[in-house]
């Protein structure tokens, strides 16, 4: 910090050149604290050691020092040195608030500066600024990550890394980490594909802009379910797509079987939709299969969450259906392990792996091998098996517990009828006449982050689905109970009766 700020005053310094040196540096410091650069509570560095760095007389420094302290900003304490002021002078703090742009002046400024496609990106944002706790859907338990195997593996792989390891990728990932999931998701979910066809990504949203960047042009039909993942939405519209709302039903996707605009793609998730939880029935991915074979498209077969399902069999993956199906695979660590180590995977058909892979080198500089490899030794190792299955166990416990709260003070009905024991998040069903909408906001204000189902339909539904998306993954059965109860409280002034 303390040769940082020497930087500044240095460039401030030779920039205002009125006035003696202690004026212009009194004004730097000044100027410094009330533009935030010095935050309120920072510790100013010694008068001795900043006169050296700024190459000024020891006395400058202190008469500087002074006159900051005499106007109120900056504190002395006998032996802890010189501190910015908690609180700034009055007559400052009206002069900066006069300069100050109304936030909605500042931000219709800022659109007017977007292009058409970032104002449109900018309109449909739906990230949360919430991210953990009672009941944010899709977040895993990262507490319970054995972080102390994965730190080893990280450790010793650190010490001496490869320089492979520290440079761009242009292979598609670590090869380590895509022998890896050929292993794995050939056993756990029936993928066909091999080395050749995995190319690593920084998560689900960077895998859906390769392929709808690579596989579509502006205007081109693209099939999505309804209701769907927002991100997937955003960045699909960002790209000038002409998107297709298909609805769902108990069986999945309902497409078009004579479609007038056949869809270059079509973004499925048959293993657990998102977010009603339906799964994509035999007869119905085997029509979408010929479907996609009839009229040259791709299904892009979202995987997020198969790993987590309570009771019955696992359901294979679609792509793995028929041999040389016309499906794209997508997957993500970001459920199973943690969403900031930022790693995911396509499993594409062979044909399509070199253009996809030169793609992702020209459009993102693929890096972070060196945490590929962790994660490939964690794999090898029989780590992430491990931790899955114990994950498994302790997320279907939460999800009994609360299935059982609904039905006790809600009833069988407030449960959805396409809810299976899957996934990291629920569907609490609303009558259609309720706002889940202000409901999710008045929980929010209290602490308790639902999401509003009726958000995630793309359609205008007059009928549009209401509900609420209870994530129970990462709050334990204690924390479950106090969020339910604050969340029936808000339910009953919303005319909802419990029991």
């Amino acid at each position: 910090m303390q040769r940082l700020l020497g930087d500044f005053l240095l460039q401030r310094l030779q920039q205002d050149s009125d006035g003696t040196l202690q004026q212009r540096l009194f004004r730097s410091l000044r100027n410094a604290i009330l533009d935030g650069v010095l935050a309120p509570k920072t510790r100013l560095p010694a008068s001795r050691d900043l006169a050296k760095e700024i190459k000024v007389s020891r006395n400058t420094v202190l008469s500087t020092y002074e006159q900051l302290q005499a106007q109120g900003y900056v504190d002395a304490r006998t032996g802890q040195g010189t501190w910015v002021a908690e609180h700034l002078p009055e007559q400052f703090l009206s002069k900066s608030n006069e300069n100050q742009i109304d936030n909605k002046q500042k931000n219709n400024l800022q659109n007017n500066h977007l292009s058409q496609r970032g104002s449109y990106l900018i309109g449909y944002s739906s990230a949360s600024p919430y991210q953990w706790g009672a009941f944010v859907p899709g977040a895993p338990d990262v507490t319970e990550f054995p972080h102390h195997i994965f730190s080893r593996i990280q450790n010793k792989l650190s010490k001496e890394p490869d320089i492979s390891r520290l440079i761009y990728s242009n292979a598609g990932g670590c090869l380590e980490l895509r022998q890896a999931l050929v292993e794995y998701l050939r056993i756990s979910r029936s993928v066909q594909c091999d080395v050749d066809q995995i190319i690593i990504t920084e998560g689900t949203h960077q895998a859906i802009d390769l392929v709808s960047r690579t596989l579509t042009d502006i205007g081109d039909e693209v099939w999505i379910e309804d209701p769907a993942y927002w991100g997937a939405r955003n960045i699909l519209r960002i790209n000038g797509v002409n998107l297709r709302a298909l609805p769902v039903d108990q069986d999945g996707i309902l497409p078009y079987f004579e479609p007038q605009h056949p869809p270059k793609l079509i973004f499925v998730t048959p293993s657990h939709q998102y977010p009603l939880g339906a799964h994509l029935s035999l007869a119905r991915r085997k029509q979408l299969i010929d479907l996609a074979r009839q009229h040259n498209s791709w299904i892009v077969e979202d995987d997020y969450d198969s790993e987590f399902r309570f009771s019955g069999q696992p359901y294979p993956s679609l792509q793995g259906l028929e041999p040389d199906a016309p499906v794209i695979y997508m997957g993500t660590f970001s459920k199973t392990i943690y969403p900031a180590l930022r790693i995911g995977y396509l499993v594409v058909p062979k044909r399509l792996y070199s253009p996809l892979r030169i793609a992702a080198s020209e459009l993102y500089r693929g890096g972070h091998l060196l945490d590929q490899k962790v994660l490939a030794e964690f794999i090898r190792e029989g780590h992430y098996e491990a931790h899955i299955r114990r994950m498994r166990l302790l997320y279907g416990k939460r999800h009994a517990y609360l299935v059982n709260l609904i039905q006790k003070h809600l009833g069988q009905g407030f449960l959805h009828e396409y809810n299976t024991a899957a996934g990291l998040h629920l569907i609490l069903k609303l009558p259609s006449d309720y706002d889940d909408v202000l409901i999710a906001s008045q929980a929010l204000d209290r602490g308790v982050k639902v999401r509003a189902l009726s958000q995630y339909f793309i359609k205008n539904y007059s009928t549009r689905q209401k509900g609420l998306l209870l994530g129970f993954a990462c709050v334990n059965e204690q924390e479950i109970l106090v969020a339910f109860g604050i969340l029936l409280q808000c339910l009953r002034e919303a005319g909802v009766e419990t029991t």
